[in-house]
């Protein structure tokens, strides 16, 4: 099988398992032990790997709260604000988008049962908000969150600009950077809250962390209660090997950047060039220009997401997020992207690209929707509607 799905997780580096190794075994003791030497070596090898990843980021070390991973670390930058002592009392109004993960969406309606006002703003068919709407909308609003990089269509969000309205708005700014940490150069001075994941960027599951600012200081109220570790708002013991292994994933990913960045958008433009323009009616969801090129999602109509995944069984393909792979729902993102035209995201297809992915990969891929595309459109009368110029909205369906 050809792995086209980095977005929903990569294979850990050889070079990752290899520094992780020591702290399984050799180095063991828990880093909270601090009366004797098996303790001290764990903590001093968690807080190198703190400085590690505050480096890449532009934050101080003690600005860096470890996590499980990037659902907890916006679960805890969300709750724990608004629950928190920098909350205002008087504002109940909280954002974010309708194109968020869904560990975002579920949390801010989870809000609602506690008397606070969640709005999900609209996006343009860009999959980018309109800043002049947000603008607006901050007015009177307490915390907005934000994904950088959307992890179903690449799309990037002018972060800069909307850090600048919410710090004259004194709103606090939350951004899950899952999709932009290792791929793209962020500065987590932008921000007040910023969410990271290790297993994204060729590290171990299971681990991810929470810039919280100083500057401005932020104070969230912890979710899990215990022994007041991480600056008290995360308790629990840390996982030492895998601290060490998303320092040292993130490490690479910063030395890979360039490297990464080119052999994705070369991929990229193939598929654009030998699919999407070669090919009638395929359009790409998110702005070409604001995306980074290691996801492509596509949309293409009279063609069914999952029976072209099905036909492609020996391609690791989504039709979306995989935390919503279960569902047979067509993708919340794209359906926020185009509210006028459903059928765009029950055809949608994210195809990513990562470190491992291979020339000859990308040309059996290429091959392959070529093929699968034309045989299942052959096959749908809606299609051949549209080759005998029926415009399809003009016709009203009756439900029987």
């Amino acid at each position: 099988m050809k792995y086209f799905d980095y977005a929903a997780s990569t294979p850990c580096a050889q070079e990752v398992l290899d520094q992780m190794q020591p702290y399984w075994n050799e180095v063991f003791g828990n880093p909270h032990s601090r009366s004797h030497q098996y303790g001290w070596e764990s903590e001093a090898a968690i807080e190198r790997a703190r400085t590690e990843i505050a480096y890449m980021i532009s934050a101080q070390t003690d600005e860096i709260i470890f996590t499980s991973g990037a659902t907890e670390s916006n679960n805890l930058a969300i709750k724990g604000f608004v629950f928190g002592p920098n909350m205002s009392p008087t504002k109940r109004k909280i954002l974010t988008l309708a194109t968020e993960h869904k560990c975002v969406i579920e949390s801010f309606l989870h809000l609602k049962n506690s008397g606070f006002e969640p709005h999900f703003l609209p996006v343009e068919k860009s999959g980018l908000i309109n800043l002049e709407m947000l603008e607006k909308e901050l007015d009177d609003a307490a915390i907005l969150s934000i994904m950088y990089v959307n992890n179903e269509t690449g799309v990037i969000q002018n972060i800069p600009a909307i850090s600048k309205m919410c710090r004259e708005k004194g709103v606090c700014l939350h951004v899950d950077a899952a999709q932009a940490f290792g791929k793209i150069a962020i500065n987590a001075r932008d921000v007040d809250l910023m969410s990271i994941s290790g297993h994204k960027i060729y590290g171990p599951k299971g681990i991810g962390a929470l810039f919280v600012s100083k500057m401005p200081r932020v104070r969230l109220s912890h979710l899990i209660s215990g022994g007041g570790q991480e600056r008290g708002m995360r308790s629990g013991t840390l996982p030492t090997p895998l601290c060490v292994g998303l320092a040292a994933a993130a490490k690479i990913a910063k030395e890979k950047m360039q490297e990464d960045f080119k052999r994705a958008a070369k991929f990229q433009k193939q598929i654009i060039k030998q699919v999407v323009e070669k090919m009638p009616h395929i359009y790409i969801n998110g702005s070409l220009e604001y995306k980074i090129p290691h996801i492509l999602n596509l949309s293409i109509p009279y063609v069914e997401g999952e029976s072209l995944m099905m036909r492609m069984s020996d391609f690791a393909l989504s039709s979306g997020s995989a935390c919503t792979s279960k569902s047979l729902e067509p993708s919340h993102v794209i359906r926020a992207m185009h509210p006028d035209d459903e059928d765009l995201a029950h055809s949608s297809l994210r195809i990513c690209f990562g470190r491992q992915t291979k020339q000859n990969e990308v040309d059996e891929l290429i091959a392959s929707l070529q093929k699968h595309i034309t045989e299942l459109r052959e096959l749908s009368p809606l299609w051949s509607m549209v080759q005998k110029g029926i415009d399809l909205k003009t016709i009203k369906w009756q439900d029987h």
